[in-house]
């Protein structure tokens, strides 16, 4: 596709793409100093009026990396609405007389993409209050509220703590926290389901140093446990990180078994069910309501978080789910129907795979729609601006408020702009070498030779991008 053009020095507000043959524009000058290798496509609107104002290869789709979780927002308020928050319940299948529930007790997840370890605290000690003191039946966990996927991503090494495995119950992100310390020729390893207030060990998870310099990491699973070895030669002195957790049922159930124990109730072994639980309800908890869950999402970019939202939109506008990519097919055709757009072709609700495709001026015109209903800007992180030696500056007169993308060799920006005179624009810049990312091979995808030098400098084109829009549009 010809990238579209503009004229360098006309307001922004006339301006109009335009043919120029060989001769380069002021905006194809700022690509080519970037020396990016791959693609570039950007769009800027006016944000009142939806006024395309200039494009370069505007309905070309490339990765967005993160800046999808935008869209996502948009799909939820739209589909759940800001108020809407989610459900985890404790539910008696069988009578209770005496403090004795003679059947199942069942944790029943309802899609909360934040129930952390003190949630569950919580719901022990109120199981506690109501009056249970002994479960004769099984303790189940119910998982079936959203499908089951293994990982966001499987193209990402697996102990990726930001592609884990998704289902109807997540626990502090579905990640548990490995931690090492060195004692003269040995090493204390612990895994644990830490939150505030908490840290609980858990048994889903296992670790097992090897004597090995590579790989760091490796992951088998069992029935009933994930268990990874690490090589000691990675290790050093001490320290932690966050790995993935596969069996998110057993985790969770696993980690209130512990805080049931807690508070005097013995509780059995797990068992998990995705048959919907019928019961007299005990106790429940209420997540945040979903504009501050969203205002979380965006500015902590947690991909979990978009996954669950997104699959749970897509469940209420009545989909029929089985993978992630049926949830994420359904969002493109509410963009279609809501925006009338068609350049939107994502896999997942994250951006987490290099697969998906947005186009930026599909967008765009998804963000002028948001503008103009008061939605999204209001959830958006601050983008601070920078210098050309990437100090931030204070105070700058252009004001950006926006959602980040970053992949390995994929980088993303887009929201919104205001001006030094107070016009608001629309906007989203995708770069992606998506050629070269290709021929990384899945071990070396946390942090591929090349990439942080490739992605600076997609990062210093988008900020070269947003000073020329906010300088034109202000003259």
């Amino acid at each position: 596709m010809i990238p579209s053009a503009v004229l360098a020095e006309a307001p922004l507000v006339s301006l109009r793409p335009q043919l120029r043959g060989d001769v380069p524009t002021g905006v194809e000058r700022l690509v080519q100093a970037a020396g990016l290798r791959g693609e570039v496509v950007f769009a800027v609107a006016d944000a009142t009026t939806g006024t395309q104002l200039e494009e370069y290869s505007g309905n070309q789709g490339l990765p967005p990396a993160s800046v999808a979780k935008a869209l996502t927002a948009l799909y939820a308020l739209d589909v759940l609405g800001s108020d809407y928050r989610f459900e985890t319940a404790l539910i008696a299948d069988g009578p209770i007389k005496n403090g004795i529930l003679k059947g199942d007790l069942i944790l029943v997840g309802g899609g909360d993409p934040l129930l952390d370890t003190d949630a569950l605290a919580n719901m022990a000690a109120n199981l506690h209050e109501a009056g249970i003191s002994e479960v004769q039946g099984a303790f189940k966990v119910y998982e079936g509220a959203l499908p089951y996927v293994f990982s966001i991503d499987p193209g990402q090494p697996d102990h990726l703590g930001y592609s884990p495995s998704i289902s109807g119950i997540s626990l502090n992100f579905n990640r548990v926290h490995f931690e090492w310390k060195r004692d003269g020729t040995r090493y204390d390893v612990s895994m644990d389901a830490r939150s505030a207030r908490y840290k609980p060990s858990v048994d889903v998870a296992s670790m097992q140093i090897e004597k090995r310099k590579a790989p760091i990491y490796t992951y088998e699973s069992s029935a009933r446990q994930d268990r990874w070895t690490v090589a000691q030669g990675a290790l050093g002195a001490g320290g932690a990180r966050w790995l993935p957790v596969r069996k998110p049922a057993l985790y969770a159930g696993d980690v209130f078994r512990t805080l049931a124990r807690a508070n005097g109730i013995q509780l059995g072994r797990v068992q998990v069910m995705r048959e919907a639980p019928h019961g007299t309800l005990l106790v429940v908890h209420y997540s945040d309501p979903l504009d501050s869950i969203l205002r979380g999402m965006l500015k902590y970019s947690t991909n979990l978080t978009a996954e669950m939202v997104g699959m749970a939109a897509s469940q209420a506008r009545g989909a029929n789910l089985k993978t992630l990519a049926d949830s994420a097919a359904e969002m493109n055709r509410w963009a279609t129907e809501t925006y009338g757009v068609t350049g939107i072709a994502m896999v997942d609700h994250s951006g987490l795979s290099d697969a998906s495709r947005m186009a930026p001026g599909a967008l765009v015109a998804a963000l002028v729609a948001a503008k103009q209903a008061g939605a999204l800007k209001p959830l958006l992180k601050k983008f601070t601006l920078a210098d050309n030696q990437g100090r931030p500056v204070k105070d700058h007169p252009i004001k950006v408020d926006a959602k980040t993308g970053t992949l390995n060799f994929v980088s993303g920006l887009g929201g919104f702009i205001t001006t030094p005179d107070g016009s608001e624009l629309a906007f989203a810049i995708f770069t992606a070498d998506v050629d070269h990312r290709a021929t990384i091979p899945r071990a070396q995808r946390e942090r591929p030779q090349g990439a942080r030098s490739w992605n600076n400098r997609s990062r210093k084109l988008q900020r070269a991008l947003i000073e020329r829009w906010g300088s034109l549009a202000g003259s």
